[in-house]
C-alpha cells in the first residue's frame, strides 16, 4: 500500500475495512483471502490500481458490478471520498455486508443496489462515465453486462488475471455489435509475487442497442 498517497484517515478505514471483512466472512461467504497481507494486496492494493488508468480526481461518478464484498468499489471511494459510488449486487447476503461496511466506515455518496445488472439497466442505461467490474464473469459476458451502463466515450475497466488474453480473443464479436475497443492493457504485478494482473480499458464509441444486454440465460448460453 505504500505504492499509494493513503493519509491517516484512510490507513484507519483500511484496518477497519479488513477486520470488519474478516469477521463477517465467518458468518457469510466473502472471500477465500483472508490473511492480512493478501487481503491488502489481493484485495485493497489491487483495488486501488484502478487509479493508474482513470483520474478519479476528474471523474463524478463509479459503477461497480458484482462488487461482492466491495472490490474494487469501497477501496476506490475511500482513497477519492468525492467521488459518487455506485454498487450492484445481486446476492442479498452480501447486499447487507456492504450496507453495514458503509456506514461502519462512514462513507457518503455510496449507493448500494440490490439486483442483477441485465434487470436494472432500464434505470441507468448510459448513466456512467466508468463502469468497472473484478472476477466476476468471462469478459464476453461483462462486455455485454456492463458496457449498456457506460456513456458514450466512456470507459468500462475489467479487472483480469493473467490468462487474460484468450478472454480477448473471444471478445472480439462482442467489441464489434458493442461498439467499442480496448484502447490499453494495464499490465502489473502484486507486490510480494502475489501474481500478475492487468486492467483492460474499453472505450464505449457509440450508444448501445436496446436488446442488449439481453437475459442472462441467454447470455450464459451464447455469448456475443
Amino acid at each position: 500500500m505504500n505504492d499509494f498517497q493513503i493519509n491517516s484517515k484512510q490507513k484507519s478505514q483500511f484496518e477497519k475495512y479488513f477486520l470488519f471483512l474478516t469477521e463477517e466472512n465467518k458468518k457469510i461467504n466473502l472471500t477465500a483471502i483472508i490473511e492480512r497481507e493478501e487481503v491488502f494486496i489481493k484485495h485493497f492494493y489491487d483495488s486501488l490500481k484502478l487509479g493508474e488508468v482513470i483520474d478519479f480526481l476528474k471523474v463524478k461518478k463509479l459503477l461497480d458490478i458484482g462488487s461482492g464484498a466491495g472490490f474494487p468499489g469501497i477501496p476506490i471511494k475511500i482513497m477519492y471520498p468525492e467521488l459518487e459510488l455506485y454498487i450492484i449486487e445481486p446476492t442479498l447476503k452480501r447486499v447487507r455486508f456492504l450496507t453495514d461496511l458503509v456506514r461502519m466506515l462512514e462513507l457518503k455518496g455510496v449507493q448500494i443496489i440490490s439486483g442483477r445488472a441485465e434487470d436494472l439497466i432500464v434505470n441507468f442505461r448510459e448513466a456512467f462515465p466508468i463502469v468497472t467490474a473484478r472476477a466476476v464473469a468471462s469478459l464476453p459476458v461483462l462486455l455485454e453486462l456492463c458496457l449498456p451502463y457506460v456513456e458514450v466515450g466512456g470507459y468500462f475497466l475489467a479487472m483480469k488475471g493473467s490468462t487474460y488474453q484468450a478472454e480477448v480473443l473471444k471478445s472480439i464479436r462482442a467489441l464489434k455489435l458493442l461498439d467499442s475497443e480496448i484502447i490499453e492493457e494495464c499490465l502489473y504485478q502484486l507486490p510480494e509475487n502475489q501474481g500478475n494482473r492487468v486492467i483492460l480499458k474499453i472505450r464505449k464509441n457509440k450508444r448501445t442497442k436496446e436488446v442488449y444486454p439481453r437475459k442472462y440465460a441467454a447470455i450464459k448460453k451464447r455469448h456475443l
